[in-house]
């Protein structure tokens, strides 16, 4: 006799009753949160524009203003730390409204028992990578918890750039023929926390991408190109970030795969680990929107800032939008 089969794994709820991993993913429950509870609640013009920083007018300047939090497991790993982190992204999401970093903020929540030596490593990576960005940490807080109660430590940052164009560098400024271009290759970051966490070894010793965007971002806007939307590349990956774009933009985002840069022995870590290079987070890569007729001075902008490398000039590529709506 044939009986009914029960399934084993339940459907997954649509919208859980109760926050899980996945909700700070960067996928697809991350923006669920975000689009049902979190912006509903909280709805303003501001939120509205879904981009990295709020820009503001305040006595006849607009500035930037973001916030962001890092809980980043291991504290430490090859390329950086969690300071280096904070303070980078920070100014990374600043740089994606076109704005120059000024100041930030740094809260701390300790664990008890966390190394004192360990949190100076993390306050020079900090001042370091402020100093790069031509920043200032200028106020902050800190908070410590039982043991057991935290993961080490945890660090958010907040900061103020100044927006000094008239541009408006947001999603909803994409228009169909774009140029798209790529800072660099993709999924160093992931990869090399992954390796670190779950101790796994590769031919060659994987290092985040963690970098400051400021830079790179001043040279496409001193070079006059007409930038419609910039989006550094963190939790999801490109694929997400293009996502998200063409949702906001209402158009349909065209991604040669063969054209994009994915290191070897990353894409060789993804295939083991069963992971698209797509989807894997990184710290210090950007995707830049601009109008097609300043593409290729784009490129050349790019190439010519004094902080690229050979690598990072060579990986520079180029994509369109799909020239229709949908």
């Amino acid at each position: 006799m044939i009986e009914k089969l029960t399934p084993m794994c339940p459907v997954p709820d649509p919208f859980p009753s109760v926050i899980q991993l996945a909700h700070g993913g960067g996928g697809r429950l991350m923006h669920q949160l975000l689009d049902r509870l979190v912006v509903p609640a909280l709805r303003n013009r501001h939120l509205d524009s879904r981009h990295d920083a709020a820009v503001l007018a305040v006595g006849g300047i607009r500035i930037a203003f973001t916030t962001d939090s890092y809980v980043v497991r291991p504290a430490f790993f090859p390329g950086g730390d969690i300071g280096t982190l904070a303070v980078n992204g920070t100014v990374n999401d600043l740089a994606m409204s076109g704005a120059r970093p000024a100041w930030l903020s740094a809260a701390f929540i300790l664990e008890e028992g966390f190394p004192i030596e360990s949190l100076r490593t993390v306050l020079d990576s900090m001042r370091a990578a402020a100093r790069a960005a031509g920043a200032e940490i200028v106020t902050g807080d800190t908070k410590v918890v039982d043991h057991g109660k935290g993961d080490g430590i945890f660090v958010n940052t907040a900061g103020i750039g100044l927006v000094e164009h008239s541009l408006e560098i947001v999603p909803a400024s994409v228009r169909a023929g774009d140029a798209v271009l790529l800072s660099g290759d993709i999924g160093r970051h992931g990869i090399a926390i992954l390796a670190a966490r779950e101790g796994l070894a590769f031919e060659t010793e994987i290092l985040s991408d963690t970098a400051p965007l400021d830079g790179p971002v001043a040279a496409l806007l001193a070079a006059g190109v007409d930038v419609h939307c910039l989006r550094d590349l963190t939790r999801g990956g490109l694929a997400s970030a293009a996502i998200e774009i063409a949702e906001a933009a209402n158009v349909a985002i065209g991604l040669d795969e063969r054209a994009i840069p994915v290191d070897a022995v990353v894409r060789g870590a993804c295939e083991v680990l069963g992971l698209d290079p797509m989807y894997v987070a990184n710290e210090g890569r950007f995707v830049a929107f601009v109008a097609e007729c300043d593409g290729e001075r784009a490129l050349a902008a790019l190439r010519a800032h004094p902080g690229a490398t050979d690598g990072y000039s060579a990986r520079l590529q180029r994509s369109e939008i799909l020239n229709r709506k949908h």
